[in-house]
């Protein structure tokens, strides 16, 4: 994977530059994790390597099974109901619990886990040139709730960080999506914001769809596995493809 030069998290907030917009959106938000890249493969390669650091091995029955804890932990962090530091290492905790693993240090296993993460990437429907596409006809900016070191990594290696006018990022925020909190804060550091011409894209309904509807901008649900909105979340447009952002854009 090719190395582009990203560009600092303060420098893309202060930019202040206005693009021309396409129609009826100017600024678009984007998810980052499963919606512009693949987290599950990431996911997939951090923790089977991170295993092999320790000596061990570790299946695809081992991934599934944290993928299901990290999900669940996840969930309960954006409820405000564990804290997120805390929360890291407990999932690990009962990661090797769970699969009988003895000796193993959770707090080292997700330092070693964080960088993993961050230094490999996937995109999907081929996500960088999208995004590049869209430079300079949109404003655009990147929402993520991941930790501040892996996604900071990982969007420098995989140049969007270049791309994009600004990187929010929940731990430097002081708030978690769906928190209003954290979208007040977006709002207020993008230049010349307006909420009618502002669109969030995200495959999560609990976070990017819940959040951005609370917050009082347009919801895009990105939903190529055509899953039921069992949540009962208000989402304006609902999308299989990501390159259906086109026609959206310009209404």
């Amino acid at each position: 994977m090719a190395k582009r030069q990203g560009v600092h998290y303060m420098d893309t907030l202060l930019h202040g530059g206005m693009e021309v917009g396409m129609g009826k959106f100017d600024i678009v938000l984007w998810d980052v994790d499963q919606t512009l890249l693949d987290f599950k493969k990431s996911e997939s390669y951090a923790i089977k390597t991170c295993y092999r650091k320790f000596g061990k091995e570790a299946g695809e029955e081992t991934v599934a099974l944290y993928s299901a804890i990290n999900e669940g932990f996840w969930k309960r962090i954006e409820k405000g109901e564990i804290d997120k530091k805390d929360a890291l290492i407990q999932r690990f905790l009962i990661l090797f619990d769970k699969t009988g693993e003895k000796g193993m240090d959770a707090e080292l296993f997700q330092k070693e886990y964080a960088d993993a993460l961050g230094s490999v990437y996937y995109y999907l429907d081929d996500s960088y040139e999208l995004v590049k596409k869209l430079k300079g006809k949109c404003r655009q900016y990147l929402v993520t709730n991941g930790g501040a070191y892996t996604q900071t990594k990982k969007l420098r290696l995989s140049g969007l960080s270049g791309l994009v006018d600004g990187i929010f990022i929940s731990e430097q925020i002081g708030a978690q999506k769906p928190r209003k909190e954290f979208f007040d804060k977006c709002f207020s550091l993008i230049p010349g914001f307006q909420k009618e011409k502002t669109i969030i894209v995200g495959d999560s309904l609990s976070s990017d769809m819940l959040g951005g509807s609370n917050a009082g901008i347009a919801t895009c649900w990105y939903n190529p596995r055509g899953c039921k909105n069992e949540l009962g979340v208000q989402v304006n447009y609902e999308i299989k493809n990501l390159n259906e952002i086109y026609d959206i854009l310009e209404g």
